[in-house]
């Protein structure tokens, strides 16, 4: 039989999101899915899972939770403060949550989004493929406290936790991008300085995408008045009226009419995505051909991380039921020598 996980706390931005709808482009759907899709690998490695599923993202705070059924719980994405029972737990992580136990996750300590996955999947019904909520789109609805969400059977409860030591991608960095049918529009002069320029992370973003602050002459392009609308996609480097660039998401629209210089990779786009506000944030131009070497690193994404995975090892003073463990084994009477 399967349970629930019921919301009794909820931060303003909490959501149920997986890998998102591909191949919707066509009636006007982007992806959507999780912002930073990377925290999704590394909780289906945690939790020994094929593949990725649908998980809690939760925007710069949590909640407050509780299961009906023993589930293993994967804690990954920006990192926040959680804890069980009020013993604190560790993130990047996964955990053991018994019925009755209350899981809360308080603010980000870095980055924007984090993501609560149970091992045996949140299993609201799909819609056009996918569980993932796309709010622009109108598909689903932002989770607010009271919510009960379905869970699947967690079938591995016997296994150990877990830890992942992640890099840091919550504090901005350097984003590569490649070229695209518009990059041309920005003579050679703009394109160097665009590369060479620090960028800040506005306050102004969402998942639908974030803009971008800087010092100095906007980045204007030679476009021709009445630049015809075209097909955009999560990644593409906008540049508004103003010259200001703005970086797209899992929420974008699908057709946009201000010129891209580029777009960022594919593995590059967590890192923009889990910027903070005030964050620095650089450009780097690279070829197809260096894109496509970086992506085929990613193709075994989900092995890799498991490989990088090890058993997490708890503090004594952090397990409250300590004295119900097997602290000591191989008891004998004290003589087997001497026999």
């Amino acid at each position: 039989m399967s349970g629930q996980i019921f919301i009794h706390k909820a931060g303003p931005g909490l959501s149920v999101q997986d890998l998102g709808r591909l191949g919707q482009t066509h009636i006007g759907l982007s992806r959507g899915g999780a912002a930073d899709r990377l925290a999704l690998y590394e909780a289906a490695a945690l939790l020994g899972l094929s593949v990725p599923i649908a998980a809690i993202e939760m925007a710069a705070m949590g909640g407050d939770f509780e299961v009906t059924q023993p589930s293993r719980i994967a804690l990954t994405g920006a990192p926040m403060r959680a804890s069980i029972d009020a013993h604190p737990v560790a993130w990047s992580a996964s955990h053991l949550l018994q019925p009755g136990q209350i899981l809360r996750i308080g603010a980000a300590t870095a980055g924007v989004f984090g993501y609560l996955t149970c091992a045996g999947g949140i299993e609201v019904p799909p819609k056009l493929g996918s569980r993932a909520t796309h709010l622009s789109a109108g598909l689903g609805a932002a989770l607010t406290a009271g919510a009960r969400l379905p869970l699947g059977v967690d079938n591995a409860l016997e296994k150990g936790a877990r830890v992942l030591r992640c890099d840091n991608r919550f504090e901005g960095g350097t984003l590569r991008y490649i070229s695209g049918p518009q990059t041309e529009l920005f003579d050679a002069t703009t394109r160097a300085r665009f590369d060479q320029t620090c960028f800040t992370r506005s306050p102004s973003g969402n998942r639908q995408g974030v803009a971008l602050d800087f010092e100095g002459t906007a980045f204007a392009a030679q476009a021709p008045k009445g630049l015809a609308s075209d097909f955009i996609q999560e990644g593409d480097i906008q540049m508004t009226g103003a010259g200001h660039p703005f970086v797209l998401l899992a929420e974008c629209q699908t057709i946009g009419g201000y010129p891209r210089i580029g777009t960022v990779l594919d593995c590059d786009i967590p890192k923009i995505a889990q910027a903070p506000v005030g964050a620095r944030l650089r450009f780097a131009h690279v070829t197809l051909a260096e894109a496509d070497r970086i992506a085929a690193t990613q193709e075994n994404l989900l092995q890799n991380l498991r490989r990088q995975s090890t058993d997490l090892i708890r503090d004594p003073r952090m397990i409250p039921d300590l004295l119900a463990y097997q602290l000591i084994s191989g008891v004998t009477a004290g003589r087997d020598l001497e026999e």
